[in-house]
Parts: structure tokens; sequence; C-alpha cells
């Protein structure tokens, strides 16, 4: 792997984790067309832990006030007298996001049969397409106004249930979830930053799993790849970071539909493309 792979393998990263665009199917399609070699699965694993990383810097104010309270909803679990009414709001946002990320594990047993979906890029290019549509439809939703203080547990639930349809590659997991919760009437910056939240669960738990498995099956980090490996690290920090700025105001002005337009231009182009057997190098 080259330097300039390494950066443009984390500018695709950071760009669409956060965008509505899909990470997952770029990377195969920029792979599949332009020949871009495939990196190895701990630079993958590497790429979107800086992700969780920008994630964590971005919304570090909400983070520390949940994991604060967290602890402090533990105590209060076992001492009544620690109970406090109204719930706070970070508590209760601690909660919502662990109700969100429940039906992930309905994926776990499927999630190879998943994966192998992106070895067609036909399949990428449809679901590209299918993200297109969804994201056109989201500004044309009426606005909500849940927030984390009356959104319902069955509307966590069911955003969640679209976090794991969204595993599907091609599928935005940020375009899916944001969308199914401003079709569940969430205010639309609400809909943004919970589902940003909610995917760090997901998102570090995966992460350690593969790290475990790439580090067990590879025999540990070749230290001549460790250069490459963190300037992919910091482009995906740092162009993940502004990414989701850009998606907090897009939103915020009923915008978030103008990436169905690339998307579908998107689509559209690498579908032709694979239907005729061409490639761009």
């Amino acid at each position: 792997m080259t330097y300039l792979m390494s950066v443009v393998l984390g500018l695709v990263q950071g760009v669409a984790e956060f965008l509505p665009i899909s990470s997952s199917g770029h990377l195969t399609l920029f792979q599949h067309f332009f020949g871009l070699k495939e990196a190895d699965n701990l630079f993958n694993v590497l790429l979107h832990f800086a992700t969780l990383i920008a994630v964590c810097v971005y919304y570090w104010r909400d983070i520390t006030a949940m994991v604060y309270e967290f602890f402090l909803s533990l105590r209060a679990l076992f001492c009544r007298q620690y109970r406090v009414k109204p719930v706070p709001e970070a508590r209760r946002m601690v909660w919502l996001v662990i109700l969100g990320t429940l039906p992930l594990l309905v994926i776990l047993p499927v999630k190879d049969l998943v994966e192998g979906l992106g070895n067609s890029p036909v399949f990428v290019c449809c679901a590209l397409l299918a993200t297109g549509c969804l994201l056109f439809l989201s500004d044309r939703m009426a606005r909500g106004r849940k927030t984390a203080a009356t959104a319902r547990k069955r509307d966590v639930l069911l955003v969640g249930i679209a976090q794991g349809i969204a595993t599907i590659p091609g599928l935005s997991r940020s375009g899916t979830t944001i969308s199914a919760g401003m079709a569940l009437g969430f205010e639309r910056s609400f809909a943004v930053r919970y589902s940003f939240l909610m995917s760090l669960p997901a998102v570090l738990g995966a992460t350690l799993l593969e790290v475990l498995d790439v580090l067990e099956m590879d025999g540990g980090l070749a230290a001549g790849l460790l250069p490459k490996y963190l300037v992919g690290m910091v482009v995906a920090g740092v162009v993940g970071y502004f990414s989701i700025g850009l998606v907090n105001l897009l939103a915020a002005k009923g915008k978030f539909g103008a990436f169905a337009y690339y998307c579908w231009g998107a689509g559209l182009l690498f579908l032709v493309l694979s239907l005729t057997g061409w490639t761009l190098v």
C-alpha cells in the first residue's frame, strides 16, 4: 500500500461515512472500477475507528454528559434515593442509544451473507439508487418536534431497525437512520445527532472484534505500514469531522435531500458501466 492509496481511502472513508452516500458502497465501486487495490482488513478497521474518533470529538459534550449520567443511572437503579424526576436528557439519551442498537444483534448471524452482497457492483449500484430515493423523500417530510425528551421507545427501535437494514452495502447508514428519524417525527438536528451517537457502540464493538480477528490471523502489525496507516487515519478523522458539520448544516436547512442527485448520478453511471463490462482504468 502506498501513501497515495492511504490518503485516497482515508478521504473516501471520511466523506462517505457521514455524508449519506454509503462508504461501503463507494469503497466497493472505487476498488472495482478504478483498479484500486483492496486495502488490508486492519487498515479498513482503523479507518472506521478514525471516523469514530471524529464523532467523539464533534459530540464530546454530549458523550461526556451521557457517560456521567450512565453511571448515575446505574446508581439510581439500585438506590431509590438517587432517582430523579424528570429524567435528565443525557441519561435518557443513553438508554435511547442502547435500545436503538439492539436490532443490530439480529444481523450478527447473517453478517457474512450481508457483507457478501458487496461483491456485486450491480447490487451496490441499485442500493445506491435506493439511497437516493430515500434522501429525496426525506426533505419532503413534515418537520418533526420530537427530541431526546419526547422520543418513544418504539421510535428508536424503528430507527435501530433502519440501521440494521443499512448494513446492506450501498445503503447509507447515516442517510437511512436520519431519514427514518425524520419520518418518525424527530426534530431534524436531533435526528442527525441521534444517528451519529447511535453509531458509536456499533462501530466500537465491531472495531474491537475485527482488530482481534485481524491481529490473530495476520500475526500482528507490520511496523513498516504503521506510518501509512496513521496518514490514512488522520485524513479520515479530519475529513469526517467536517463532514458531520456539513450534514448538520444541510439537514437544518432542509437540504439533506440534495445528496439524492449525487447518489442517482453515481448509481446510474456505475450501473451502466457494470452492465456493459467497462472499467475506468
